[in-house]
């Protein structure tokens, strides 16, 4: 008589399935799997070989603390059950004398997340032996046309899921910069520490059963992850924090890479990490959906709108000075914000409205009742469809508000101008396998000033009105009558056209005389133009105040009042200086200063108001690399930096950090730089990871925070 089958061992080929399913730069040694792919085990017995007549064999994978088959997180299926009552699906591949190779798929829509594998062999004489192989994770697919991430196109794959650095937009809508960020996705521990966002989440914590059987749907993955990414209702990875006190903490715009971030939130029990703004929140998002296999990219919209009371439109309030006021609804124009996209088909909506859909991570509004937003379809933002899921009204204010502004005087609300064309400019993310800037713009929105743009808005507006119409009641569509603001780039010289109309006769507009280097003086002039053919005794209120990026005000610190008469048809031009001396103590860590003129006649009671957000520079960080780069062989590498101020610098910190290069971020205390001095820093690394791969550097001290540097640096195997 036939002993029982007997396993003595499982090899779960880590290392040649994780290469086939793309996730051997997470690991090598563990299983991870991407779902409606085979993959392969080898089963060895102790006694004898499989005899397919004599036994049985089924597999059982479980996921969760409360596996179920009706809620499939407990999966049973036979060898060779192709066609059976479960989805998932085992084939032997070959049958040797002591041991046997199976072919294993996880159907594309199954649950992600780290599954147990349990065998159960019976034999024609009765006896049933069961065995736990193993555990494995299994990750979305977007290589898999069945999955619901499938992305047809191998060079977006690479660049939206397996690249592991890419680029942040920052600064304003006429100078944008690139800051690097090290996503790190596949750095060690770091699908442990998704996997444990997940189990975090309030989902998990209310109905665990439920929220493991929804962890196959990327649109439910994707909004659990969005609301983990803020602390706002849970232990989440992140506190926001636009005080400009980060004494407690670090300052948002020190970070370089989610990968510190995510190993101290999970180093401290999932204690929320100190602290956070957008492209922090996008920026740890992007990590984690990537990790977790769905496409993703971080999004940049320069001028963007935050309506809080979902009418479209963003009111701003100015006092007679020009200055702008902290608004009393917190409507405001973002001088950038930042989300991010994820791809993912939405069967849940009308067909068209799948691929990319808009997420943000940042604690701004609520949605059903948690502190996150989206997924948006970008093409029902696009189209005005505002009333689908999930926050496209929210979404579609952030790249096509109007704006309305007020004069704030005496106690009453004086409107200035309703700009339609002020919110959604500039709309950047990454190239694919490049470092150029990709303009997205198109894919929000019709050309501003366009039929269709204007189409569209009304669209949206008239769906609102008809949801919710005590929202609409300040509405007014009609065109402009004033000059709408001006925010210019800090480095040219302000040469876009005026737009004189039939109502406008005087125009008033900045020109910056010098590039604002931080440390310099502010040279500027204001150029006052009569085109009507009467003579114009104009009264003009200047201002300067630092803004934080998010819109919000700070107080005033630079003014002035200056009278111009002109004459029919005549251009003046006033100079205006404010030293460094001036400005240095008020400035915020975003560095952007806002000028201001409110204008008025005194033959009219109409006003004209004009701005123009500076952001001030710094020289960049140099890094060179000092040879060629190989793997696990050493790498000298050089960096170069300067204190641009007139002044000493205390407290300077010098941090690296890049995936595959270094192990763990590397700290450099550096002390006092003296006025305008450049240091030179050299240091070793040993690579570990072969393929293209980026350094990123961030200097900090007393006076700044976020001198930024990187270099790419591609490694190779070696001998």
């Amino acid at each position: 008589m036939a002993q029982g089958l007997e396993v003595a061992l499982t090899d779960f080929q880590s290392s040649w399935n994780n290469v086939r399913h793309h996730t051997d730069e997470i690991s090598v040694d563990s299983l991870l799997v991407r779902r409606g792919q085979a993959f392969n085990i080898t089963l060895y017995f102790r006694n004898r070989g499989f005899q397919p007549g004599l036994d049985n064999i089924i597999f059982v994978a479980e996921t969760g603390p409360l596996p179920e088959l009706a809620k499939g997180t407990r999966a049973v299926f036979s060898l060779a059950s192709c066609g059976g009552p479960s989805p998932w699906i085992a084939s032997l591949e070959t049958n040797g004398a002591t041991s046997m190779e199976v072919s294993l798929r996880a159907p594309p829509m199954a649950a992600v997340g780290r599954y147990v594998l349990k065998i159960h062999i019976s034999s024609c004489q009765g006896s049933v032996t069961a065995y736990q192989l193993g555990e494995f994770i299994l990750l979305f697919n977007p290589w898999c046309p069945g999955d619901a991430v499938f992305l047809d196109s191998e060079p977006q794959r690479l660049e939206y899921v397996v690249n592991d650095y890419g680029f942040i937009y920052q600064g304003n809508k006429n100078w944008i910069r690139p800051c690097p960020w090290n996503y790190g996705q596949f750095e060690e521990n770091i699908i442990d520490i998704c996997l444990e966002l997940l189990d975090k989440s309030l989902h998990f914590q209310i109905d665990p059963g439920t929220d493991c059987a929804l962890r196959g749907s990327p649109v439910y993955i994707s909004r659990v992850v969005c609301a983990m990414i803020n602390s706002n209702d849970d232990n989440g990875v992140l506190n926001g924090n636009w005080s400009e006190n980060y004494t407690d903490g670090v300052n948002p715009a020190e970070w370089t890479g989610s990968v510190a971030i995510l190993k101290q939130w999970h180093a401290t029990g999932c204690q929320p990490v100190r602290y956070g703004q957008c492209w922090v929140f996008a920026a740890v998002m992007c990590t984690v959906m990537r990790c977790l296999g769905i496409p993703t990219r971080v999004i940049t919209n320069f001028d963007s709108g935050h309506d809080t009371d979902g009418n479209l439109i963003i009111d701003e309030y100015y006092d007679n000075t020009g200055r702008i006021l902290e608004n009393k609804k917190k409507d405001t124009v973002w001088n950038y914000h930042v989300w991010n996209e994820c791809w993912m088909a939405r069967k849940d909506l009308s067909p068209g409205y799948g691929g990319w859909q808009v997420l943000d991570a940042t604690p701004q509004e609520t949605s059903n009742g948690l502190y996150c937003c989206g997924p948006a379809s970008v093409r029902a933002i696009k189209e005005g469809e505002v009333d689908l899921n999930y926050d496209t009204c929210f979404a579609f204010s952030m790249v096509n508000a109007d704006c309305m502004s007020w004069l704030v005087h005496d106690g009453k609300e004086e409107k200035l101008y309703h700009d339609t064309t002020t919110v959604g400019n500039f709309i950047s993310t990454k190239s694919i396998q490049s470092d150029e800037r990709d303009d997205i713009t198109e894919s929000y929105k019709y050309g501003e000033g366009s039929p269709q743009e204007r189409q569209v808005f009304l669209k949206a507006l008239q769906k609102l009105k008809t949801r919710r119409p005590q929202d609409t009641h300040r509405v007014d569509s009609r065109p402009t009558r004033f000059m709408s603001p001006n925010q210019d780039s800090p480095h040219s010289l302000d040469t876009s056209p005026l737009q004189p109309s039939d109502v406008v006769q005087v125009s008033l507009k900045f020109k910056l005389l010098d590039p604002p280097n931080m440390g310099q003086d502010i040279n500027f002039v204001l150029l006052a133009l009569n085109m009507s053919p009467q003579f114009k005794d104009l009264k003009v209120n200047l201002s300067a105040q630092s803004l934080l990026h998010d819109g919000s005000p700070l107080s005033p610190f630079w003014q002035d009042i200056v009278f111009l008469t002109l004459c029919p048809k005549e251009a003046k031009t006033y100079p205006c200086k404010i030293p460094y001396s001036q400005y240095s103590q008020f400035l915020s860590t975003d560095k952007l200063i806002r000028i201001s003129a409110l204008g008025e006649e005194k033959s009219s009671p109409e006003k004209i108001l004009v701005n123009k957000i500076i952001t001030l520079t710094y020289p960049g960080i140099t890094i060179n690399v000092l040879g060629a780069a190989f793997v696990n062989q050493p790498l000298s590498i050089q960096v170069i930096f300067s204190n641009p101020l007139s002044e000493p610098v205390e407290d300077c910190v010098l941090t690296l950090e890049g995936s595959g290069l270094f192990k763990k971020q590397q700290r450099i205390l550096i002390g006092v730089l003296k006025p305008h001095h450049k240091a030179t820093i050299t240091l070793k690394t040993v690579p570990f990871k072969s393929g293209q791969r980026q350094i990123q550097a961030n200097l900090k001290s007393n006076k700044f925070k976020d001198i930024k540097g990187y270099r790419n640096v591609y490694v190779d195997f070696g001998l």
